[in-house]
């Protein structure tokens, strides 16, 4: 007696699907704690959930007696950070939950303060692209160290928003009226100008981080961060910065947004006509808070004082301001790069709108 074929009943061929790779690495080498954005394809651009992991991370390794330093850098070779994830941004406020965006905001500055504070040396490679959130991280670290491939800058009035994470801080207190320039404009720092911005401390090359690193790690003599950083350090070119110093005093010491832009026009330097072009293309509301804020910065006693009136400002900004979602649309989302601000012009803008934005009173409070 023959048989046919039985059927057989068939078997699962999935598969799990892969744990997600985690968008922080926390590890540790020795006596160094290593923090590592694991973001590379976004450039590292930072999400809630990354800043409670590097909260959570330097809660952990501050009564840690085996951790005596701690690295920050970034996944793959474009850079440290990106900045802040302002899609999601954009999607609460379109979505109507504007006051959520309190919640991304209030952890970011209060890492940003941790950082400045943290009783351990903080030693940050800001090698590669570190704008926005990523000069929060980077430009409050003990240890600043900036490569010949580091791209600085604070570009929010880009976006139709103002300098944040702490960035107002550090603008106003970089040499002459080089804050409100750097504001204004969203200017990209190289290593060079940055040391001379005051936004880093030490040039090192791409290529020594691994070995700076090693020497943090396996260091005798000297011993302090600072002092091993030294032994790479190269002195960086003259500023670009700096040689511009003359113009850039000069238009940006005007009392306002139009007569800097007129002083700028005024100006031979073909780089400050070209500045001036720059101004007449970004949002005149960013343009007018953002060079108030900068110098209200400067009266201010500390980063925890300028990073609460950022919060402020940025609540502002998210709750009654149109150019904020326009600017991230035209910039991160349809990327046309045509924003549509209103108002239109800087003749337009409401007299007191400075005012009236730094002095806004958020709920809730940042350091409630």
């Amino acid at each position: 007696m023959t048989t046919g074929p039985t059927e057989t009943t068939p078997q699962s061929t999935s598969t799990p699907l892969p744990t997600p790779e985690p968008t922080v690495l926390v590890t540790r080498d020795g006596s160094v704690g290593c923090l590592t954005l694991n973001r590379p394809r976004a450039i590292n651009a930072l999400d809630l959930g990354m800043i409670e992991q590097l909260s959570a991370a330097l809660d952990a390794w501050e009564h840690d007696a085996d951790i005596e330093i701690v690295v920050l850098d970034g996944a793959g070779e474009r850079g440290l950070c990106a900045g802040g994830d302002v899609r999601g941004l954009r999607e609460q406020i379109l979505g109507g939950h504007p006051e959520q965006t309190s919640v991304f905001f209030r952890a970011e500055y209060a890492l940003n303060a941790r950082i400045a504070e943290y009783p351990k040396p903080v030693v940050a490679f800001a090698d590669g692209v570190t704008m926005g959130g990523g000069i929060g991280l980077a430009g409050h670290a003990a240890v600043r160290i900036v490569t010949e491939r580091s791209k600085l800058a604070m570009p929010e009035t880009r976006i139709g928003l103002t300098p944040d994470v702490g960035g107002s801080w550090l603008l106003a207190h970089a040499p002459g009226r080089l804050g409100e320039y750097l504001a204004l404009t969203g200017a990209v720092m190289d290593a060079a100008d940055a040391v001379y911005a005051g936004l880093a401390d030490h040039v090192v090359p791409a290529d020594r981080l691994g070995d700076l690193h090693d020497a943090f790690v396996t260091r005798a003599d000297p011993h302090t961060p600072t002092e091993l950083v030294l032994l790479f350090d190269e002195t960086p070119e003259l500023s670009r910065l700096a040689a511009a110093r003359p113009w850039i005093d000069d238009a940006f010491a005007a009392d306002t947004v139009p007569e800097i832009i007129a002083r700028l026009r005024a100006r031979p330097e073909p780089a400050a006509s070209a500045t001036a072009d720059t101004l007449d293309e970004l949002s005149p509301t960013s343009l007018v808070v953002t060079l108030a804020a900068v110098r209200a910065a400067r009266e201010l006693p500390d980063l925890r004082a300028a990073l609460a009136q950022e919060y402020g400002l940025v609540l502002w900004f998210g709750a009654t301001q149109p150019d904020l979602l326009e600017g991230i649309r035209a910039q991160l989302v349809d990327k046309d790069r045509s924003p549509r601000w209103r108002p239109a012009t800087l003749a337009e803008v409401p007299e007191g709108t400075a005012a009236a934005a730094l002095a806004s009173v958020p709920e809730p409070a940042l350091w409630s």
